[in-house]
């Protein structure tokens, strides 16, 4: 075969697994709500108050500055270590996989060190305004438990790598990024085991809520459990976990304790209900998937300069685009959980027929969690997962006409 023919070949591959790709993320990217849905302007000032509005936009703000700090700050950090780092490489008996771990372990201690600060400022703050119980020791002495369980993660994926690398070369992704996207696959059945979830006790009538609900939306039973969060946080939340056997809805003792209304509370499990009816977390794992491959084949070419992912001296680079890889499609996987929020959102509508309650479970929202009900777009495209809570209230009001009020 000739170069010509070789570089076409190519070419077709690539216009192909290119295809292929834009045709699952557009397959994933698609909802059940109404594409023609119009949402209309709504008056948050007349919803919670001038006063509590003020206070939610001043919160916002400074927290977002802080996220922004969270986002950037790793970038620098990791970006010098990769020009860096491998000045740390020495004489090592742990072989190149171990003195490749080591370097991992190094990059993420000097970003633990360099985001110390911020974190603790950041703490201040959510504690200033009652979100968060946690102590400044407590979460200092966490967040370096935490670490421990992140060396024990990059360790796992410098192996993987690492090991690849060395029997494929450069071709380490096509085998690297299905074992990671079947870890992820793993973590996601396991999550609900590994959550200290509590049987519900006291609530007999929300259980039978959830039942009644989700046979409206079609859904196997699905247990109600317990995460008991009420020493860490004020604010409250749901979850949907799990996959087959191991799905289960986690609700948050916070959102428990008496500052919602039954309704308020039937709508939530509706929404999380809804979350397992369009099998959203394997929806999460097929974009994990699409991106997985991505960032697996970018690190491939882009630490070929350091010799590739089978030697160490290259693992400075690889933490750096590891991260900056995600930071710079944060917006689009914004975008795509924001759909599956809204979907959740209109499944719940239509399953409860109850708009009043989720007005009113948005509005007490933006009491409790302090957040900015409509923040400026930038908000949104690096930190909403969700809608904004004056969009949710938005797409009731347009249910609601499409309804009959």
């Amino acid at each position: 075969m000739t170069n010509s023919s070789r570089r076409l070949l190519g070419l077709l591959i690539f216009g192909a697994l290119a295809g292929g790709w834009i045709w699952a993320a557009h397959a994933l990217w698609q909802t059940s709500v109404p594409s023609n849905l119009k949402l209309p302007h709504v008056d948050v000032n007349a919803l919670v108050g001038a006063s509590e509005l003020h206070r939610a936009q001043h919160f916002s703000f400074v927290l977002d500055l802080f996220g922004v700090v969270g986002l950037v700050l790793p970038l620098v950090v990791l970006a010098l270590y990769a020009k860096w780092g491998h000045r740390f490489m020495g004489e090592s008996a742990a072989g190149p996989i171990g003195t490749g771990m080591l370097l991992a372990m190094l990059g993420l201690a000097i970003l633990w060190m360099a985001m110390l600060p911020s974190n603790i400022a950041e703490l201040w703050w959510l504690r200033r305004y009652g979100v968060v119980k946690v102590g400044y020791a407590e979460m200092v002495i966490g967040t370096w438990s935490l670490l421990g369980a992140e060396f024990l993660g990059i360790c796992l994926t410098i192996l993987i790598v690492m090991g690849f690398a060395r029997l494929l070369g450069n071709y380490w992704w096509l085998v690297g990024a299905p074992v990671f996207i079947g870890i992820a696959l793993l973590v996601t059945f396991v999550q609900p085991y590994m959550s200290g979830l509590q049987p519900l006790k006291d609530h007999s009538a929300l259980v039978q809520a959830e039942k009644r609900l989700a046979k409206k939306e079609g859904v196997g039973n699905i247990p109600l459990k317990l995460e008991n969060v009420g020493t860490q946080t004020t604010a409250p939340n749901a979850e949907a976990m799990g996959l087959g056997p191991s799905r289960r809805i986690g609700l948050w003792s916070t959102i428990l304790d008496g500052r919602f209304s039954e309704p308020e509370i039937e709508f939530v499990v509706a929404h999380e209900l809804a979350h397992h009816k369009h099998n959203d977390l394997w929806k999460g794992l097929g974009w994990y998937a699409l991106f997985a491959f991505a960032i697996a084949y970018l690190i491939a070419n882009v630490t070929r300069r350091r010799g590739g992912m089978a030697v160490p001296l290259a693992v400075p680079l690889f933490l750096f685009v590891w991260v900056a890889f995600p930071t710079a499609t944060l917006p689009i996987d914004n975008a795509f959980s924001r759909r599956l929020e809204a979907e959740a959102d209109w499944t719940a509508l239509q399953a409860t027929r109850d708009p009043q309650a989720g007005k009113a479970l948005f509005v007490s929202f933006v009491r409790t969690t302090n957040e900015d009900p409509n923040p400026p777009a930038w908000d949104s495209i690096l930190f909403g997962s969700h809608p904004t809570e004056a969009q949710r209230i938005a797409m009731i009001e347009a249910w609601q006409k499409r309804n009959g009020g």
